[in-house]
């Protein structure tokens, strides 16, 4: 039993915050939540935590600004009920993919969200695949990048699929499409496209052996589903069966999930990091990382290392 620790969720997805503490065999804590008429939100605490290590599950899930600006009120509240230590669990940090400036008078998102969350007085953030690691580096305080890399290969691994070729859709997951070949031993091939627009991408070049091979897509995020769809059909195009497609983070923006029920893509498999707003359908995967984020809890609060709970190491 860990002493002095309570575990909250926002309301983006308690069904993997219940899933969280049922691994970790502690109860999830007490929190009220409701909404001034003009929308402004307020949070009350209805268990005490002074002195208390706090643990804040959130994910980035639609509305994303909604659930930020909650978890940020969430932090506030924890601070002044003088809590030991406020640690967030993100799964998906939302606004990762503006990591960076590729046209003049552009944000970088991604560190003003981490510079706000550090800001407040976080201790410690638990986030998974993230769009690029060196986003950790935006934070001046730990953070926890787990990867759900090690569960996604099991579950191919159990499908025994013939003849598979690992395939990054662009440059950015070459790495990772490199580590889940070597772990699969089989080869990979990348993808080099070129981005139009937000969304939107159009494949230039395939580099690698594809023909008469099954591909395995990895991917950390799936949104509209366009892009996924160009690289399946590119791959036909050389010659390949079939795909299956691989992601962390299962966004599944507008009408992707029926956009994705396409003829040459055999099976979609994902985490639970974002809730899914629609029914799921036969052809997707769900794999939930509750256990793994329980794990990384457990190790902060007990002592021992993170990288222990990966076969393939996180990036």
């Amino acid at each position: 039993m860990i002493p002095n620790f309570r575990v909250f969720a926002g309301s983006s997805h308690p069904k993997l915050a219940e899933s969280i503490c049922n691994h970790l065999d502690h109860p999830l804590g007490r929190v009220k939540r409701s909404r001034f008429k003009n929308g402004e939100i307020y949070v009350h605490y209805e268990d005490g935590l002074r002195n208390c290590d706090v643990y804040l599950i959130q994910t980035f899930s639609y509305p994303v600004n909604e659930h930020f600006v909650e978890l940020l009120i969430m932090i506030d509240a924890a601070k002044r009920a003088s809590a030991r230590s406020v640690n967030v669990v993100v799964p998906y940090l939302g606004y990762s993919r503006q990591e960076r400036k590729s046209a003049p008078r552009e944000p970088i998102s991604a560190k003003m969200v981490a510079d706000v969350i550090t800001t407040l007085g976080v201790n410690r953030v638990i986030t998974l695949d993230l769009h690029s690691p060196a986003i950790q580096g935006f934070f001046n305080i730990p953070v926890d990048h787990l990867t759900a890399l090690d569960l996604l290969s099991e579950y191919i691994k159990s499908k025994q699929i013939h003849n598979p070729v690992i395939v990054s859709p662009d440059a950015g997951r070459a790495e990772t499409a490199e580590k889940l070949a070597s772990h699969l031993d089989c080869p990979f091939s990348i993808m080099v496209k070129k981005r139009t627009a937000h969304n939107e991408a159009s494949i230039t070049h395939i580099i690698g052996e594809v023909n008469d091979r099954t591909p395995i897509i990895i991917e950390d995020i799936i949104d509209s589903g366009s892009t996924i769809i160009k690289v399946v059909e590119a791959l036909i195009d050389r010659g390949s069966k079939d795909a299956y497609i691989c992601a962390t983070h299962p966004i599944f923006s507008e009408s992707a999930i029926e956009r994705l029920k396409h003829p040459n893509i055999k099976e979609i498999v994902v985490t639970d990091s974002i809730p899914l707003i629609q029914a799921c359908p036969d052809y997707l995967k769900v794999i939930s990382v509750a256990s793994l984020l329980a794990q990384s809890i457990r190790i902060n609060m007990l002592g021992g290392s993170i990288s222990s709970l990966f076969e393939i190491k996180s990036l």
